[in-house]
């Protein structure tokens, strides 16, 4: 009913050696959704890839965004390679399910639109990180997926006649970029941050608001203000290290290395947040 690559992802997640495990019927529906998520991220790659790239290679000029999805990636493979030593099977298959999900389909795909749609050679170089990540990252969901993760490989640039023979991906310490990895965590987390609180508040993503960015770091979000002017459903995103000195009327958000401030009146009806609250 939803093919063996599910059966057999739902088997391996989740479990730990010597354990029985129960089958559900909601997990291999999960492990499908997932096989379906890897699918559509492919077919999305593909449909912006343009006829230059007919192999697996890196630009040589890497944007923050690119030195961020591959540190992530560098630790994946090292991760799961030792996991999969260990016979630690359901913590390797949980890593490489959060990282094809969460971070390269969720994120990074959602981090270079713009830049693909610029076209140019912003656009060919996102083009050649997408390729590499997702046909490296398919090589270490292999064992755990052949089926689909063959079929895809063939239809992306790749080397050689099958994934079953391709080399096992290794840990390279070049692409340890630990600082930009820092920097764009950070935009990442203040992009989440303001979701949810504008999410807690039902402001639907077309009503934009300025967003005010205090941080001892401003750098870090002034190098990031395209992502989170987009991605935080912003009018204009102002950056600065001292807090606003009147906050009479602001929406106050924190992470960890800033706090951001955002004016009510441009997010919502005062009224009827008053009595949302009061009816809370």
């Amino acid at each position: 009913q939803y093919g063996a690559d599910a059966l057999r992802f739902m088997l391996v997640t989740g479990n730990s050696p010597g354990n029985d495990t129960r089958y559900m019927d909601e997990k291999v529906k999960a492990a499908r959704n997932f096989a379906n998520k890897i699918w559509n991220a492919t077919r999305f790659i593909q449909m912006n890839l343009s006829d230059e790239i007919t192999k697996i290679e890196l630009p040589e000029t890497l944007a923050t965004e690119d030195k961020w999805v591959l540190t992530l990636y560098n630790d994946l493979v090292k991760e799961v390679t030792d996991n999969l030593e260990k016979f630690e099977l359901g913590v390797a298959s949980a890593k490489l399910y959060d990282f094809i999900w969460d971070i390269l389909c969720d994120w990074y795909i959602e981090l270079v639109k713009s830049r693909l749609q610029a076209g140019g050679e912003t656009a060919l170089n996102a083009q050649k990180v997408l390729v590499y990540v997702m046909a490296n990252t398919l090589k270490l969901l292999h064992p755990f997926m052949p089926f689909i993760t063959e079929e895809i490989w063939q239809a992306l640039p790749h080397e050689g006649d099958y994934l079953i023979r391709a080399q096992w991906p290794t840990y390279r310490q070049e692409f340890d970029f630990a600082a930009e990895e820092r920097a764009m965590e950070a935009v990442k987390d203040a992009i989440s941050a303001v979701r949810a609180r504008r999410a807690e508040m039902n402001v639907p993503p077309s009503r934009k608001a300025k967003i005010i960015i205090t941080s001892q770091t401003p750098e870090i979000y002034v190098g990031g203000r395209d992502f989170i002017t987009r991605l935080a459903y912003a009018s204009e995103v102002e950056v600065g290290t001292q807090t606003p000195q009147d906050l009479n009327g602001m929406v106050t958000v924190s992470t960890h290395d800033a706090t951001m401030y955002l004016p009510l009146a441009e997010l919502v009806d005062i009224e009827k947040e008053l009595e949302r609250i009061g009816k809370e």
